[in-house]
């Protein structure tokens, strides 16, 4: 059983589709892009947003970082709270705390919305440690989050440390830390992606992953 437990945030504790989506429709529109394609702009959930508008617009260093401030515009204002709890995620976190499990976020997203996020959700208190990337784009990729969560941690044994994450970043990242991976199918990556990264593991429901975690998975 695992000791600690690293949580990504976007589609892996809650669903944040509607808040995304809408805010990259208005960054993109500042270079004359109306982007209809929802299906599209889901795949911006998961990598560092300056990678997502470079690999899926084509945007050179300066159109994309351009791109990341007129989405942040409206991200803080209103598109971080167009966001729900995916069912069942704060029993689970609440119940493994009490269990003994040390939790602690690791997400791509910028820290300071992470922890604003966690606040609104009350979800804050159960972690030991939020980490996340800088606004100016530094430590936004998955195995440096990683690294700072276990630094965070006080460098556990790797053998007592998994990651949970819904998309093939967060498997990646947590396997260049010799660290075990779960992918969970309720969130945005598909079961082609995840099978991929060659997880340690999949789960399809927040029950299941409960149960893994727990130890109590038959």
């Amino acid at each position: 059983m695992y000791k600690f437990i690293l949580f990504d945030l976007d589609g892996t504790l809650t669903n944040p589709k509607t808040g995304i989506v809408r805010s990259i429709q208005y960054a993109l529109a500042r270079f004359g892009i109306r982007e209809t394609d929802e299906q599209k702009l889901q795949s911006f959930i998961g990598p560092p947003l300056l990678d997502a508008f470079k690999q899926g617009y084509g945007m050179d260093e300066g159109q994309a970082r351009e791109a990341v401030l007129a989405y942040r515009e409206r991200y803080e204002a209103v598109g971080m709270f167009e966001n729900e709890v995916i069912p069942g995620i704060p029993e689970m976190l609440s119940t493994l705390k009490e269990e003994g499990h040390v939790l602690a976020l690791a997400t791509s997203k910028p820290t300071v919305y992470a922890e604003k996020i966690l606040t609104h959700f009350h979800m804050a208190d159960v972690f030991t440690a939020i980490c996340g990337s800088e606004l100016d784009g530094r430590n936004s990729d998955k195995a440096e989050v990683i690294a700072a969560a276990l630094s965070a941690l006080g460098r556990p044994d790797v053998g007592q440390v998994v990651m949970v994450g819904d998309r093939k970043y967060d498997i990646l990242g947590a396997r260049q830390h010799h660290v075990d991976a779960i992918g969970v199918l309720f969130g945005f990556g598909s079961e082609q992606e995840l099978c991929a990264a060659k997880p340690t593991a999949m789960v399809r429901t927040v029950g299941k992953l409960s149960k893994f975690l727990r130890g109590v998975m038959q």
